[in-house]
C-alpha cells in the first residue's frame, strides 16, 4: 500500500496532485494549486496551474467543512488524516477537485453566504463534484478566470441567490392582443347578443 501525505497525497516524488499554500500572515491570501508531476496528463507533466486565489476571510469560513468531509472520507479508508498548516499542505488530486468547487463558489460570495455555501457543497456526491471541476476547468480553471462561464455559475448555483444581479438582455416579445382580448368576458357576450348572435 503506498504512503500518502497531508489530505490523500501521494508521497512518491512527481505523483500528480494539488497543493494549498497557505501564507503565515493572518490577512494574506491562499493559493490552490494543480501540480502535474511527471505522472499527470501527458499535454501537461511538469505543469503547475494556480486554481484559484482565496480571500483569507473566506478561506477560513470554508476550511473547516472541507477538512472534515475529507478526514472522514480518509479514515473510511484507513488513511491518514490531514490538516490545514501554514505552508504547502498536498491533497490528493480528487480531493483537491472537490476543495476547487467549493473555493471557486466562495471566490464570489461573502462570509455570511459561505455558511449557505458550504452545505450545499456537502450535499454533493463526490463524483458530482469531480463533474463540476471538469466542466469548470475546461472553460475557466485559471486563477485570473473568476467571471466565466461555470466558475461564476457555481456562485450561482451554491449561493442564496439574493446578491445576483442578472438582467435579459433581450426581452421577449409579445404578441399584440385583440381589443376582445382585453375586454371582459362578460362584455364580450354582451356584444354577441345585442348582435343577435346568441
Amino acid at each position: 500500500m503506498s504512503t500518502t501525505v497531508d489530505f490523500g497525497a501521494p508521497s512518491a516524488f512527481g505523483m500528480h496532485h494539488f497543493f494549498v499554500e497557505i501564507p503565515a500572515g493572518p490577512r494574506d491570501a491562499i493559493h490552490i494549486y494543480e501540480d502535474y508531476g511527471f505522472d499527470g496528463d501527458e499535454m501537461k507533466r511538469e505543469t503547475t496551474e494556480c486554481r484559484v486565489i482565496l480571500a483569507r476571510e473566506l478561506w477560513t469560513k470554508i476550511r473547516d467543512d472541507a477538512r472534515r468531509d475529507f478526514n472522514t472520507r480518509l479514515k473510511a479508508k484507513k488513511m491518514s488524516t490531514g490538516s490545514w498548516n501554514t505552508g504547502k499542505v498536498k491533497l490528493d488530486r480528487f480531493l483537491g477537485r472537490e476543495l476547487c468547487i467549493l473555493a471557486w463558489a466562495a471566490e464570489h460570495a461573502s462570509p455570511q453566504e459561505c455558511l449557505i455555501i458550504c452545505p450545499k457543497w456537502l450535499a454533493f456526491r463526490p463524483e458530482e463534484r469531480w463533474w463540476l471541476y471538469a466542466k469548470t476547468a475546461a472553460e475557466a480553471g485559471q486563477a485570473d478566470q473568476t467571471h466565466r462561464g461555470w466558475r461564476k455559475a457555481l456562485y450561482c448555483a451554491l449561493s442564496d441567490g439574493t446578491n445576483i444581479k442578472i438582467g435579459q438582455k433581450i426581452k421577449p416579445r409579445q404578441k399584440k392582443k385583440d381589443k376582445r382580448d382585453k375586454a371582459p368576458l362578460f362584455d364580450f357576450f354582451d356584444d354577441l347578443i345585442e348582435k343577435g348572435n346568441i
